[in-house]
């Protein structure tokens, strides 16, 4: 029987900023040049880790669980070397999705914040609607 996810429940996630996580990193065509702080991928990435991880409990076999909704604000750069974590708050199911708050901060405080949802699905039915898709 799956657990049960209680509003205030909360999960975080540490990482730090590696060269190949900045936002210079995507720089991909000659001219382009992005700032060698924490790019707001993978943050939201941590985030959305974070969210996942609070979800896990409650997976069936052949479930995971699939961003659906993303509201985030990156308000603060954090520098190659610098620690950060990403902070998810369960807050309330509205079938199918599950909402979270999610907060992240470096030493120097706030970095990002906002709310993001996810679904709990069958991994079989989205891998059949990948396939559909490559197909296509």
């Amino acid at each position: 029987m799956p657990s049960i996810l209680t509003p205030g429940d909360t999960e975080t996630i540490r990482n730090s900023v590696e060269v190949g996580r900045t936002a210079a990193a995507f720089a991909a065509e000659k001219g382009e040049r992005f700032p060698a702080v924490l790019a707001t991928p993978f943050l939201i990435a941590d985030m959305e880790r974070a969210c996942a991880r609070l979800l896990r409990p409650l997976l069936q076999e052949g479930q995971l669980s699939v961003g659906a909704h993303i509201d985030v604000r990156h308000t603060a750069p954090t520098g190659v070397g610098g620690a950060y974590r990403a902070t998810a708050t369960f807050i309330e199911e509205k079938p199918p999705l599950y909402w979270f708050e999610v907060l992240a901060e470096d030493s120097a405080g706030v970095i990002g914040k906002g709310r993001i949802a996810r679904a709990i699905v069958s991994e079989a039915a989205i891998l059949e609607r990948a396939r559909a898709s490559s197909q296509s």
